[in-house]
């Protein structure tokens, strides 16, 4: 761990001393990406919080207002729903991603509006028996 800095000792000769030293016990020598240029982002506009993003990208987090998160996790579960290889597992999906929207609709948190509504199951179910129709038919695993 860093020491502190001394009092009465520039700010500035301090941060330095603390880079030679660590240069000098090797530290900086297995860096990922160590000789190579930074790359440079596509975008012409400068974002101060462009190295937070670049690291939410690469841990595969993000960070949406919960009623957006819901509209994309509902439009998610409509395609994982119109492609499930039941009925009873078309309903359960469904059941649950519901649950979802309409305690949002009830109890909105704080953001845009979530501007979706629990799907229709008999509807999505009627979709989901079209597209198995149309795929061939239905097999082992259409259970009801």
């Amino acid at each position: 761990m860093t020491e502190r800095k001394p009092p009465g000792v520039d700010f500035e000769s301090w941060v330095d001393k603390q880079i030679r030293d660590a240069d000098a016990r090797g530290e900086f020598e297995q860096l990922a990406g160590a000789g190579k240029p930074l790359p440079r982002e596509v975008e012409s506009t400068y974002d101060e919080l462009w190295w937070v993003k670049r690291k939410m990208a690469r841990e595969g987090f993000s960070v949406l207002p919960p009623t957006l998160a819901l509209r994309k996790e509902a439009e998610d579960a409509l395609q994982a729903a119109l492609a499930a290889p039941s009925e009873r597992i078309v309903r359960k999906i469904l059941a649950e991603i519901n649950a979802r929207i309409s305690e949002m609709m009830f109890k909105p948190p704080p953001g845009p509006p979530l501007g979706k509504k629990p799907y229709d199951v008999e509807d999505v179910v009627r979709q989901w028996r079209e597209r198995r129709a149309a795929a061939g038919g239905s097999g082992p695993g259409s259970d009801v």
